[in-house]
């Protein structure tokens, strides 16, 4: 696969894109990103309006964007990026971006730790 990388772009975006290179897994995370959001955005409504017995709306959009996202970095073959973070704070291995899709420089851990 290609390696779309252009120096405009923010940083976070380059890692983001460097991550998540498959087509599937990209799609996921353009379905399961937005869905994520609009749960946070729907509890909070919901807080605002008091609407306690509607919890479970936000419960279930929150639930399938992470399950999105989670299908896809199991497709991509890494670690999600919550997943990462634990791992790094705790001392473990991770795989930040899949093996298929690593430079010679990360294969040899110039560029970054990974698992």
């Amino acid at each position: 696969m290609i390696r779309v990388m252009n120096e405009r772009r923010p940083r976070w975006l380059q890692n983001w894109l460097e991550r998540h290179q498959h087509p599937v897994s990209r799609g996921l995370h353009y379905v399961g990103i937005p869905l994520a959001v609009a749960a946070l955005l729907l509890a909070l409504v919901q807080l605002i309006e008091w609407r306690w017995d509607l919890w479970w709306r936000p419960a279930v959009l929150l639930f399938l964007g992470y399950l999105l996202q989670y299908i896809g970095h199991r497709v991509e073959g890494n670690d999600v990026g919550e997943v990462i973070l634990v791992k790094k704070l705790l001392g473990r291995p991770y795989c930040a971006i899949s093996p298929r899709y690593q430079s010679p420089e990360r294969e040899r851990g110039v560029a970054g730790r990974r698992g």
